[in-house]
């Protein structure tokens, strides 16, 4: 559980940091308005980028806390430039490298309550609440934060958005 949860959110949060980092390169040329990047979307009725940099650390935050029997911290979800989101980033980081192993550890078969924003709640075990809910809603955000930037000229390859490789 660990490793599915822990070790795949904490590496693709600092990917897509990085990919926060490479956009701010990008507009520092002058070819983007680095403001009008947070608020672009793909489609009318669609999240923004700092909308999708927000549901990212907070599906990745909230099912690292439930996994881990803790309370995730609130976040803020406000308008940001891009050095806010990337320090929301770190932050969700630092949040789930803190939380005890252990427990999450012990969490596949134990029961975690999601709380959805309208209050309303649905019972999952560990394993189905980070595999058929949290990491999916998590790469979607992930995903559309990284299709925003290539749409917006950002000069971004499929390795910027996986990162290193690595072994578990």
């Amino acid at each position: 559980m660990v490793q599915a949860s822990v070790e795949v959110f904490v590496p693709y949060l600092h990917n897509l940091s990085g990919l926060l980092d490479r956009a701010a390169a990008h507009a520092d040329t002058g070819a983007l308005d680095p403001a009008a990047l947070t608020t672009m979307r793909l489609a009318p009725d669609m999240f923004n980028l700092t909308r999708q940099v927000c549901e990212a650390n907070r599906h990745a935050t909230i099912a690292s806390a439930l996994l881990a029997g803790q309370v995730a911290p609130a976040a803020k979800e406000s308008d940001a430039d891009l050095a806010e989101l990337k320090a929301r980033i770190g932050r969700a980081i630092a949040f789930i490298e803190s939380l005890p192993r252990e427990p999450i550890a012990a969490s596949a078969e134990r029961e975690v309550v999601f709380t959805f924003r309208s209050g309303a709640t649905r019972a999952f075990t560990g394993r189905s609440l980070l595999l058929t809910f949290s990491l999916p809603q998590f790469f979607f955000h992930v995903t559309t934060a990284y299709d925003i930037l290539r749409h917006a000229g950002v000069p971004l390859v499929k390795a910027d958005y996986l990162g290193p490789p690595r072994s578990l």
